[in-house]
């Protein structure tokens, strides 16, 4: 597993269309944590990142590394294409 960046973070939580609260309440982190690491202003611990990474997921955000480009996120279809 990639480690979480705080680009990806806001990437993230821009995509879910979430504030700060709202994801450490769905990661059941603090409001702080979200805030501090989304600045720079320091690293998360390993459960944490797993949590908040745990969080998006289940939310539908797939987070990417991809070649020549560097780490991402997208979001998961919700449906599966129907088209053949």
């Amino acid at each position: 597993m990639l480690p979480l960046n705080p680009p990806q973070c806001r990437a993230a939580r821009a995509l879910l269309d979430w504030t700060q609260a709202e994801l450490a309440d769905r990661a059941e982190v603090s409001r702080s944590t979200i805030r501090d690491f989304e600045s720079g202003r320091h690293d998360l611990h390993r459960a944490s990142a797993a949590q908040i990474r745990r969080a998006c997921e289940d939310a539908g955000v797939v987070f990417v590394d991809v070649e020549g480009v560097g780490p991402g996120v997208c979001l998961r279809e919700t449906e599966p294409d129907q088209r053949a």
